[in-house]
């Protein structure tokens, strides 16, 4: 068995001019900046910064952003070159089809799906419990047996409908209304900022690094502890050093997305610029946004004193801004649901480059004549995301998010310099500095990331990867695209 054949750069560039599965090129620089400002702004800032600061690392989570955003940097500055090399839909997937094989493709593009299908759903939880909070600030109730923490979470349900109706309809119509809550949810995070700085208690940044403490998890349960502590016998802690690579490990979900923007590479007119411009300029405006936001609100409320459950709006209810709580809700509600929308399309994405290369059905890969997308796929993101978010406590599980998109980033990185040495003659409009050095330092860095979550994560992942080994073998190694043109070219070769 081949599992490692490879794709050239060129059937994968040729295969998207083909009728029945070609995207259209609508994008600009504007529109995937914006895409991935709109993916990444949200969770991080609404749900992750006081709670990470309250239970991990203290006004230290503004170190443990800075290492998650480097961390995202090196990612980013592969993904860049690659995007810039080849444009073409499913990012990573399709990168590393290319340079390191199907099967390693495969498990890049299963992993991506965990982190879209996953993701998507914890942050639609998210989102119903910020409507519902803001339903009761403007005087409106949401029935308690069909919200959050209910059997069936109507709120979740049908956000997520929305949003699937509105990516079934059209990538470009989607980042209209994208382009328009991102401006409201800029508009909020920057009023945080600024209203925030004028409450701040200089006394609530000491100590910036509190003295570690405590254990990671219940009873401090192995399961629950970082897998680095538990293998090299360090005893498992929060806050101090330990507390805030930790941290780093859970607020790097709220960095997932950028490398969304590399998902919509057909769909971008000009990709060889304009999606290092998305990459790159999206995860700087988020880096500096976050760290702003997590000075404000340590500023603010003493870390231990933080309430996890909506801190930004509640920082400002200690200070008698009830309005501009009310405000924060709003913003969050726009913000998430941008995150929603973003992550679903690049689900679609991904499902859409993997069925079209025949590892999965490939009637998933064919696009409508009227959109330009492929509406089978849209409807089963949509209705596999709406069920989930909507039935299960998912909530829980937001590490598995971190875990697969770390692994594909460190899969990404290493296949930049394979890519160099293989086909050192493809065009790079972008191109990593001091490779190979800064990739295999991405990949470390993302290991080390991936060490530091917990042992418990990493078990529902190795399930998670059994379950795609298992659908790969099945039905992918048989019915892919490459190994049946492989097939049928040998064939011919005999028959001569």
């Amino acid at each position: 068995m081949n599992v490692f054949r490879t794709k050239s750069v060129e059937a994968s560039i040729a295969e998207t001019v083909e009728p029945e599965h070609q995207l259209r090129r609508t994008l600009t620089a504007l529109d995937l900046t914006v895409f991935g400002v709109g993916v990444v702004i949200g969770a991080g800032i609404f749900t992750l910064t006081g709670r990470v600061a309250a239970q991990y690392a203290g006004p230290g989570v503004v170190f443990s952003f800075a290492i998650a955003a480097f961390c995202c940097a090196l990612a980013a500055l592969c993904y860049a070159e690659f995007a810039s090399a080849v444009p073409v839909a499913g990012s990573a997937y399709t990168f590393s089809y290319a340079t390191l094989g199907e099967l390693v493709a495969w498990i890049i593009g299963w992993d991506l799906l965990l982190e879209l299908l996953l993701g998507a759903s914890v942050v639609a939880q998210g989102w119903s419990s910020y409507f519902v909070a803001l339903l009761g600030e403007l005087g409106a109730t949401w029935p308690a047996g069909i919200g959050p923490g209910s059997d069936f979470n109507l709120a979740a349900f049908l956000m997520v409908a929305l949003i699937g109706a509105l990516v079934c309809y059209g990538i470009k119509e989607s980042l209209r209304v994208n382009l328009v809550l991102v401006g409201l949810k800029l508009f909020v995070v920057l009023f945080v900022i600024v209203a925030g700085i004028g409450f701040i208690d200089k006394d609530n940044y000491s100590p910036f690094v509190p003295d570690a403490a405590g254990s990671v998890g219940a009873a401090g349960s192995w399961l629950h502890a970082p897998l680095v502590q538990t293998l090299f016998g360090i005893e498992p802690q929060v806050f101090g050093i330990l507390g805030i690579v930790s941290a780093a490990s859970v607020v790097f979900f709220a960095y997932i997305g950028f490398d969304v923007v590399a998902t919509t590479a057909e769909e971008a007119r000009n990709p060889q610029r304009d999606l290092p411009v998305g990459i790159l300029g999206s995860l700087a405006i988020c880096t500096v946004l976050y760290v702003a936001v997590a000075l404000v609100i340590t500023g603010m409320v003493p870390y231990d004193e933080i309430n996890p459950d909506a801190a930004l709006a509640n920082a400002f209810l200690e200070h008698g801004k009830d309005g501009y709580a009310t405000l924060i809700s709003a913003g969050a509600v726009a913000g998430l649901t941008t995150v929603v929308m973003t992550l679903m399309i690049g689900a679609v994405r991904v499902v859409f480059a993997m069925s079209r290369d025949g590892l999965l059905p490939e009637s998933l890969a064919r696009v409508t004549a009227r959109t330009g997308t492929p509406l089978r796929t849209s409807v089963g993101i949509t209705v596999l995301v709406a069920l989930v978010a909507s039935l299960t406590p998912i909530g829980k599980l937001e590490e598995m998010v971190n875990i697969g998109t770390l692994s594909a980033f460190a899969l990404v990185s290493l296949a930049v310099p394979v890519l160099r040495r293989t086909r050192p003659d493809l065009p790079r409009s972008f191109r990593v500095p001091l490779s190979p050095v800064l990739p295999v330092a991405s990949a470390l860095v993302c290991l080390y990331l991936m060490l530091n979550l917990s042992a418990e994560t990493w078990l529902r992942f190795l399930v998670w990867m059994l379950v795609g080994f298992a659908i790969y073998f099945g039905y992918g190694y048989r019915n892919s695209r490459v190994g049946t043109t492989n097939e049928a070219a040998a064939d011919a070769h005999l028959g001569q």
